[in-house]
């Protein structure tokens, strides 16, 4: 039978204290209207003034305030939660000379409060287009491998639903998607922070491609308005089917995404058009 899934979409602030209360208020209702999975945007618990305001609240694996309240929230409302993004402390050897450096980390959450896996942004967003620029690598170090959970879900069906973790920029390289595509997961969720300028241009395309080739569902919780430290972000938070089709959106500004997605579906696409069991190049590099 279909559950709901809920993207949640923020205007993350520079105060933490702020964006908990608001992501806790958003969990909330996505509870209260029957989710049993809800994915938060890149950055939820702060998006600084600063690129460097990140490293101030960076926590230790499994422990600290942020992680501790993703935690209570699963466990206070009975669902997945997850937590995409909070900075998480490098190990040192992820800190080169240069600088300080912390992990973009999403963590996945259960029903009963425990932390289920974590996945590190493989891929550092870099853009400049002479008005506006960015670069991750400044502050952040990057993850090193695909991230996958097998979620148990009775009313998905007898297999758990398998969710697979990318977080904002992971979004422009399929070969990730196909890593989490061994075996095949049912969901991919995309927690982000585009700018106004990339999300206008690539965010939805991207979004369904990745539908559309890996023949999944399509979680993306995205920052979306103009934040207090005049950044703007494209929002369009979204939840899309395995044929492409978007199945709900939201422009901008705080809301819940929410849409029923069905293993009788994913399994309807799968067999109808059996892409991925013709795939032939995985694992193979160009002679």
């Amino acid at each position: 039978m279909p559950i709901k899934i809920a993207a949640l979409q923020m205007v993350s602030t520079p105060d933490v204290a702020r964006n908990l209360e608001a992501a806790a208020a958003l969990i909330a209702e996505a509870a209260r209207g029957g989710a049993a999975l809800v994915a938060l945007p890149e950055y939820f618990c702060l998006l600084g003034r600063r690129d460097t305001d990140k490293l101030a609240i960076a926590e230790a694996p499994g422990q600290g305030p942020v992680q501790a309240f993703l935690s209570e929230a699963a466990r206070r409302h009975g669902l997945f939660v997850l937590g995409g993004t909070l900075p998480v402390a490098a190990p040192s050897a992820a800190a080169p000379a240069a600088g300080p450096r912390v992990l973009n980390r999403a963590c996945l959450y259960g029903p009963d409060g425990r932390e289920l896996v974590h996945y590190d942004k493989v891929h550092l967003f870099a853009f400049d287009n002479g008005r506006e620029s960015y670069d991750e690598g400044r502050t952040l170090a990057a993850g090193d491998r695909a991230v996958a959970a097998d979620l148990a879900l009775p009313a998905w069906g007898e297999a758990p639903l398998r969710l697979g973790l990318s977080i904002c920029y992971d979004l422009r390289f399929p070969e990730l998607y196909r890593a989490l595509m061994r075996p095949p997961c049912d969901v991919i969720a995309v927690p982000s922070a585009f700018t106004h300028t990339t999300g206008l241009a690539h965010w939805e395309v991207l979004l369904r491609a990745r539908a559309i080739e890996n023949q999944c569902y399509v979680l993306a919780a995205a920052q979306g308005g103009t934040h207090e430290n005049g950044r703007r972000t494209f929002g369009h938070s979204l939840i899309a089917d395995p044929w492409g089709e978007v199945l709900a959106c939201r422009d901008e500004g705080e809301g819940v995404v929410m849409a029923e997605i069905d293993a009788a579906r994913l399994a309807q696409v799968r067999r109808q058009l059996p892409a991925l069991q013709h795939r032939r190049m995985d694992g193979h590099d160009a002679g």
